[in-house]
């Protein structure tokens, strides 16, 4: 699954957000609307699968970076308003690097109707302090007040949202959640969800919901961290479900989402079938790709472990046995450390296309 954007500006994984409340009653009706972005960082990056948990970050042709990313939020003011950029990404590894070159290439592009902000959520919020994302609010609420949301009630009255927040993990939108609320009368001036028990769980419950759903669509399983969304609350339960969700997250990444990519690009009309041609998927690099094989590995590492295991019980009755525990120790030692050298040709990857673009 690609990662970044292309060269045209295009984020591949990118979402529209647009929460609607419709309220009716006997004496009015009331409808309104907020929108948001969410989407990757806006120019090429890769982060191919190697067998590792967290393959490295790498930045392509980091010369074309500030074209890409200028092309992409002007993309997003014609369409949108002003655009506040939040970016949510931590300043150390790989993610720094992809967060230092989003700040640089942000910088010359700048303006009134375009706004740029660093939100350390890892450091600030950690896994557990996500109240401390009122430090965020705080810092953006100028914008969310100056560009409102849309409202439309029977009179005919409108007000027009002006701009939206785009992030790159999480929305921005619980503030303008709660000021709309008290715009259609629903709420009291003081009054914030959490005041009201059944509505803070239905709305709770919507929003993992629909983290879930963005998800699935994309990494193939549900959102982490869903029980702090929906009860707001760090559970023991919910810790365990997040240690699968990220198993499950590392199967699919390595031994799946290469045929998923293939059929995505196949359905969309990336990759070009000719009638009467070969139907043979053609093979990204051949030679040792074509025949390595993860479980084949797996299960010879396994083998000399035991070998190794029974060797070594037998060294009291023949001390030959201490040189062919030694001999098996190294052919597993030797597979293993082969197979974490080359780990992205035992991993499935996308088979229709060349490497031509980055997230392959």
């Amino acid at each position: 699954m690609r990662l970044s954007s292309d060269s045209e500006s295009e984020c591949w994984n990118m979402h529209h957000i647009n929460s609607i409340r419709d309220l009716k009653s006997s004496l009015h009706e009331v409808a309104c609307t907020c929108s948001g972005v969410r989407g990757s960082i806006p120019f090429l990056w890769e982060q191919i699968v190697d067998l590792t948990y967290k393959p490295k970050f790498e930045i392509v042709r980091p010369e074309e970076a500030p074209q890409i990313a200028e092309r992409h939020f002007l993309d997003l003011r014609k369409m949108y308003g002003s655009v506040l950029a939040v970016d949510l990404l931590n300043k150390h590894g790989g993610e720094g690097r992809l967060s230092d070159m989003f700040s640089n290439a942000m910088q010359p592009i700048v303006s009134e109707d375009l706004r740029y902000l660093h939100f350390d959520f890892t450091k600030i919020c950690g896994h557990v302090h996500f109240e401390r994302l009122s430090f965020l609010y705080d810092q953006i609420a100028d914008f969310l007040v100056k560009n409102g949301y849309f409202l439309l009630n029977e009179e005919s009255e409108k007000m027009e949202q002006l701009g939206v927040v785009r992030t790159n993990c999480i929305d921005c939108l619980d503030r303008t959640n709660i000021t709309q609320l008290r715009r259609i009368g629903v709420f009291a001036a003081e009054e914030t969800i959490s005041s009201h028990p059944k509505l803070d769980r239905c709305f709770r419950i919507l929003w993992a919901n629909h983290g879930d759903d963005i998800s699935i669509q994309y990494s193939g399983t549900a959102a982490l961290k869903g029980d702090l969304v929906r009860s707001g609350q760090r559970r023991v339960q919910g810790i365990l479900k997040d240690r699968y969700i990220s198993f499950k997250r590392y199967y699919l990444n390595n031994f799946s989402d290469g045929t998923k990519q293939d059929a995505i690009d196949l359905l969309q009309g990336h990759y070009k079938v000719s009638v009467g041609g070969d139907i043979t998927p053609p093979s990204q690099t051949g030679g040792l790709e074509a025949i390595a094989s993860f479980p084949l590995a797996l299960c010879l590492v396994l083998i000399g472990l035991l070998l190794t295991t029974m060797s070594l019980g037998q060294v009291g009755n023949d001390p030959r046995h201490l040189l062919f525990s030694v001999v098996w120790g190294s052919i597993s030692v030797g597979i293993a450390s082969f197979v974490r050298a080359k780990g992205r040709i035992f991993c499935n990857r996308p088979r229709l296309q060349l490497h031509d673009k980055p997230g392959y």
